[in-house]
């Protein structure tokens, strides 16, 4: 009589089948390898190459090369300078001034944008369909208006002849662009106005993901609105919150048409040039090309630099993005 075998301590064996080479990943699909998504993103690489990379590419090359009018004619001939164009850069105090001005406004406006957007957002979840509704499509108009057009509109409602804003604060024929902060802030309100439909538009979305069960539970504890937004939606809304902000950084830090039409090319004197104004007149108004690309290049480096910094210390707090 045979029977399954037993061993010393008398615990049955059960043969079972064991396949050779088994893993236990799953199968990778028929035709599948690790170059198949590269395939498919080729076309947009070759298109992205082409808009992006070559002009980036133009631009760094001008920027080592004596590149003014007379090389453009073809009086002169074109030489390399190497990093004259930024030892010249750098050497100059203007410059420097200009670049600090750009970081403080752009610093004010990515700050204004967010906490007007994120805080109609939080609105939008509050009203009704209605009122929801205009705000969407007022917003939206606001995204939707050309900067050129936007600026023009602003600089009327703020003329110190027929302005309406002076007649509603009786502030008389006031000149909001003579001097030089109610300038800024008069190109600041209007940058925020055409920018915060992004960020209220993304950040509400965000919170219409978020389960009401876990509000809910936050106000039956107790917690106010602003602790709500503070301990409970901003940090699940965080990974949002960082691609609004990367864009609006990007944004707000390059402003060339709301600076050049609203004070008339850079305010009295350049007091509100920023880089990229400032880049336009070396570049066109003094036809010094290759400082004009040096400053592009600066630009350019400046916020790769701020971009992978609040990425990696984002990275260090453990978000996934």
């Amino acid at each position: 009589m045979t029977g399954a075998p037993v061993s010393s301590g008398g615990a049955v064996r059960s043969r079972v089948p064991v396949r050779r080479g088994f893993s236990r990943r799953s199968p990778r699909p028929f035709g599948r390898s690790s170059a198949t998504p590269w395939i498919y993103l080729a076309p947009a690489l070759v298109v992205l190459g082409g808009l992006l990379v070559y002009p980036v590419y133009q631009l760094g090359l001008i920027s080592f090369l004596e590149y003014t009018q007379a090389q453009v004619s073809g009086g002169e001939p074109t030489t390399f300078q190497g990093f004259g164009n930024y030892a010249e850069l750098f050497g100059d105090a203007e410059f420097w001034r200009v670049l600090l001005a750009t970081v403080v406004f752009a610093g004010a406006c990515v700050v204004s944008t967010l906490a007007v957007g994120s805080a109609l957002a939080v609105l939008l979840t509050r009203v009704r369909a209605l009122p929801r509704l205009a705000l969407m499509l007022a917003g939206l108009g606001a995204w939707a208006t050309p900067a050129v057009t936007g600026s023009t509109v602003w600089l009327l409602l703020f003329d110190p002849d027929f302005g309406p804003v002076n007649r509603m604060l009786g502030l008389g024929d006031h000149s909001w662009t003579y001097g030089r902060y109610s300038a800024f802030l008069l190109v600041l309100l209007e940058v925020v106005w055409c920018s915060f439909p992004f960020v209220m538009v993304t950040v509400y979305a965000g919170i219409r993901a978020v389960p009401s069960e876990v509000l809910e539970a936050a106000a039956l504890d107790g917690a106010s609105q602003w602790r709500i937004w503070r301990s409970v939606l901003a940090p699940m809304l965080r990974p949002i919150l960082v691609v609004v902000t990367i864009q609006s950084v990007i944004w707000d830090f390059k402003v060339f048409t709301q600076i050049y039409v609203m004070t008339g090319g850079g305010g009295i004197a350049g007091q509100n040039m920023v880089l990229n104004v400032y880049a336009y007149q070396k570049a066109f108004a003094s036809s010094q090309y290759s400082l004009g690309s040096a400053i592009g290049v600066v630009m350019l480096l400046i916020l790769l630099a701020v971009t992978l910094v609040y990425l990696r210390l984002l990275r260090r707090q453990g978000e996934e993005l």
